[in-house]
């Protein structure tokens, strides 16, 4: 019996952390709408996403939708005086 490789793409998109008062961090992934995760630590912030990343992109190809590449992105912080 022949074995099957399977066929694997590395896909590669920004996470957003962003502390919150309450302690932890949320993070977003803007290439993947609604996904949105938290983590007690960077740390656990950083393995959630990694997680969510991988259900989404699985629920994504199971409900037969494009997988979406992550354009360039830019990033700017603004100050403003109010």
């Amino acid at each position: 019996m022949q074995k099957q490789k399977l066929k694997t793409i590395e896909y590669t998109y920004t996470a957003m952390y962003e502390p919150i008062k309450e302690g932890g961090y949320t993070v977003i992934v803007p290439a993947l709408t609604g996904l949105v995760t938290y983590g007690r630590t960077f740390e656990e912030a950083q393995m959630m996403v990694r997680d969510a990343i991988i259900c989404h992109l699985e629920a994504m190809e199971k409900d037969d939708e494009e997988i979406p590449q992550e354009a360039s992105v830019v990033q700017e912080k603004v100050s403003i005086r109010f």
